[in-house]
């Protein structure tokens, strides 16, 4: 599906979406759940600027009277790999990219990443990581870090590093397989209503973060729930 696509079966009463510079904003209804609207466009890279737009947007967001949703639609590269953003602390604006989303969540807003298209490394984790609940579409590639990256960081053959992938999706890029760790909560249908199953999912509590217990369910993560229970209630007696 493209952008226009999306928007169009998500707010089939129209909306107030637009895009500059390759980043997302506006708002929209869906029946009469008011929806702010921010995101990513066109697999571009996220650097400091765009980091700091988007964090703002949502800290306007969070200083306005409402608790309404917070979609953030996904389609980028990387974080952007330039002498200049690095000189100037990318991490640390990305950090802090990740943050407001995590205080919109804490203030009452529903934070949920809807991946659409590609999203890797940093961008993918202070965008798609840091909602409360993130979904994506068939055709979404989403990676923490691509095989070629890590053989470079790990200095291990890619041949190696493919076998690996091929059995432990925790360690995977993909679609299934951050499906499967139980990162990526559900792949939507295309063929329905992109407001259904919106406000399907904003039906479903979201008192709990059930990472943890969908990636042992679903086979890809089986050990992290259970640490955490355990962590949860030693730290309780401690």
């Amino acid at each position: 599906m493209t952008l226009a696509d999306i928007l169009a079966s998500l707010f089939p009463a129209g909306h107030e979406v637009a895009i500059a510079d390759n980043l997302i904003a506006g708002r929209g209804t869906i029946d009469t759940t008011p929806v702010h609207v921010i995101g990513i466009a066109d697999e571009s890279p996220l650097g400091c600027d765009g980091a700091l737009i988007l964090a703002g947007r949502v800290l306007d967001i969070i200083r306005q009277d409402d608790t309404a949703p917070i979609l953030v639609l996904i389609d980028s590269s990387s974080q952007r790999m330039s002498r200049r953003d690095e000189l100037l602390g990318l991490s640390e604006y990305l950090a802090h990219l990740a943050k407001t989303l995590l205080l919109a969540q804490a203030r009452g807003h529903r934070t949920i990443g809807l991946l659409y298209g590609g999203s890797a490394a940093g961008a993918f984790i202070a965008t798609a990581l840091a909602t409360g609940t993130l979904v994506a579409l068939p055709g979404a590639h989403p990676a923490v870090m691509d095989l070629p990256s890590m053989a470079r960081v790990t200095k291990l053959p890619i041949e190696v590093l493919k076998a690996k992938a091929a059995t432990t999706p925790v360690f995977a890029p993909g679609l299934e397989n951050l499906a499967q760790t139980g990162a990526i909560h559900a792949v939507w249908n295309p063929d329905q209503s992109l407001a259904q199953q919106f406000l399907a999912l904003l039906a479903e509590s979201a008192s709990n973060d059930a990472r943890d217990r969908l990636g042992q369910d679903r086979g890809g993560r089986p050990k992290a729930a259970s640490i955490a229970e355990r962590v949860e209630k030693e730290s309780s007696h401690a």
